[in-house]
């Protein structure tokens, strides 16, 4: 029987990644990440019980996403102590229309990934750092890739279509939306604590810097805020959600941006960290007197509690609320004041139980249950692996 099975998640300045012993419950056995990525890259390593093992910095220079893939592998390997590491599983952000569900990589499914560099341009291309990296470093051991936008294809064709001429549209320009892992996480665990509000209608909050809500009945996606690429929605970090596009051609035209321009604006200096001028941490945020802090988390609500009611919208009503995401799962002031504004949905909280970071906290006379499920990504990516390996 295999050892282990490897999982990394490659983001535009981090690796996160983390090894689980193959079992049926596939327990966890070291998580990690090397951030800050061509600023100050630094490795941490925890254990299953969240005690630091291994930390090391470099220099700027030192380390791109290609070494740091090696580097991760190397301590992995290190790590089990001479366990076999059986496969590798890798987020990969967008799958397009033609990757529907998990596959074995092979040459023919880097080629077509990396054709929807453009549709993610600040993750897509990482992810396949890693899947690459890892090819010419242990070519013996197989990798499977896990989409983000595959968890969304159940969509209606309506849901996913913008209004655009027909022939654009065939050309792929549709709605795929994100987070596809973290919801399919959630979605089993509220089937084993909630059944019944599992097979309803619920709408799941996914908040961190990255950030959008996702309409499930049945446990289904039916809709959600992101859409053609991981910048449409929620306002979040230095992302600008939902924009009017008259809005970049006024930029164009009188700015004199051109597509980078725009494509560094809407990614990289919008959001909280745009509209505060602070940071685009909710904790530094939170923590700030500063005037503009609260105006940046107040417009952070109010685009949560717009988007909410959208999609109740689209359920034809709502049975329930969860809240997950760094900020979903840990910020108790962003829950409550999501909730005060969906009291017109008969939602009201438990301040107690709204204190803990995890479970039921809605009050006993809420006419909706809120919960709040921490998701795990890494272990939805270990269980496909583990699955289209036949291991």
């Amino acid at each position: 029987m295999a050892e282990c099975i490897a999982v990394m998640n490659a983001g535009s300045s981090s690796i996160k990644f983390a090894l689980f012993r193959h079992s049926s419950d596939h327990e966890l056995l070291f998580g990690g990440q090397v951030e800050q990525i061509g600023v100050a890259p630094r490795l941490t390593v925890k254990d299953s019980d969240g005690e630091t093992v291994l930390e090391n910095e470099w220099k700027a220079n030192e380390l791109d996403h290609r070494t740091a893939t090696r580097t991760i592998l190397e301590t992995a390997i290190s790590l089990l102590g001479g366990k076999a590491v059986a496969g590798v599983g890798h987020r990969v952000v967008h799958g397009g229309t033609q990757f529907t569900a998990p596959v074995i990589v092979t040459k023919e499914v880097v080629d077509a990934l990396k054709t929807l560099c453009p549709l993610a341009p600040l993750h897509q291309p990482h992810n396949l750092v890693a899947i690459e990296s890892i090819a010419v470093a242990a070519p013996h051991i197989p990798q499977v890739a896990c989409f983000d936008t595959a968890f969304h294809r159940s969509q209606p064709a309506l849901a996913q279509q913008f209004a655009l001429p027909r022939e654009l549209t065939e050309s792929g320009i549709r709605r795929y939306g994100f987070h596809g892992l973290s919801y399919e996480f959630v979605r089993g665990r509220l089937k084993e604590i909630a059944p019944d509000l599992a097979a309803g209608r619920v709408i799941v909050a996914h908040l961190g810097n990255g950030a959008s809500l996702c309409a499930m009945k049945a446990g289904k996606s039916v809709a959600t805020t992101m859409g053609f690429t991981a910048v449409e929605g929620l306002m979040m970090g230095t992302r600008c959600g939902s924009i009017d596009p008259g809005v970049l051609i006024y930029l164009m035209d009188e700015k004199g941006l051109d597509a980078r321009g725009l494509e560094k604006l809407i990614y990289k200096e919008s959001g909280l960290g745009g509209v505060s001028g602070i940071s685009s941490d909710m904790r530094t945020l939170r923590a700030s007197d500063d005037p503009r802090a609260r105006e940046a988390i107040d417009l952070f609500i109010y685009r949560i509690v717009r988007e909410i009611g959208s999609l109740a919208a689209a359920l034809g009503g709502l049975d329930g609320l969860v809240f997950t995401g760094g900020i979903g799962q840990r910020d108790a002031r962003t829950r409550a004041e999501v909730v005060d504004g969906c009291g017109w949905l008969g939602a009201k909280l438990d301040e107690d139980a709204n204190a803990r970071a995890e479970g039921r906290i809605d009050a006993a006379s809420s006419q909706i249950p809120l919960w709040v499920i921490p998701t795990d990504e890494e272990r939805v990516i270990a269980r496909h692996t583990s699955t289209l390996l036949n291991l």
